[in-house]
């Protein structure tokens, strides 16, 4: 699976200024609300319900977000930039400021994890976090985010 599969370019927020993980979890939900045509309220609700289970900031300045929605029919992402690390309870306790939303139809089973893995493999590569984090150009955030491994091993 490859990022281009779950991102698009209007999905990409290069720059958002945000104070607490709630506000985080808003922003996205309405920008894949806007991209999805689902109700932003029903997006956040189902994050906040999931985030209750235990945070989904993995270390390392990252997190992802993510739920599964009945009304929701392919599996999509929203990527944020933070304009500043913010606290999301993450497994290091350090602040997060790379997020990549993920929401998958609740019949997606493997395929959302299998989403989250490759995520979180991208995200988790030192190179890849440090430009994704050296740039405010959404395109160009993009396209570090959707840029074919070097290996397919990876």
């Amino acid at each position: 699976m490859r990022l281009t599969d779950l991102l698009i370019p209007e999905a990409i927020v290069a720059s958002l200024r945000v104070n607490s993980k709630k506000q985080i979890l808003q922003e996205l939900s309405d920008r894949a609300a806007r991209i999805s045509g689902l109700g932003p309220r029903e997006i956040f609700d189902a994050l906040l319900q999931r985030e209750r289970l235990g945070s989904t900031g993995i270390g390392s300045g990252i997190a992802l977000p993510h739920c599964k929605l009945a009304k929701c029919k392919l599996l999509f992402g929203v990527f944020a930039r933070l304009e500043k690390p913010v606290d999301f309870a993450a497994t290091d306790a350090a602040p997060v400021d790379l997020v990549f939303l993920l929401l998958a139809p609740e019949s997606a089973g493997a395929d959302h994890l299998k989403a989250l893995a490759r995520i979180a493999r991208v995200l988790r590569d030192p190179a890849i976090a440090a430009k994704l984090r050296a740039t405010r150009d959404p395109e160009a955030l993009y396209a570090v985010l959707t840029q074919e491994p070097a290996s397919h091993a990876a």
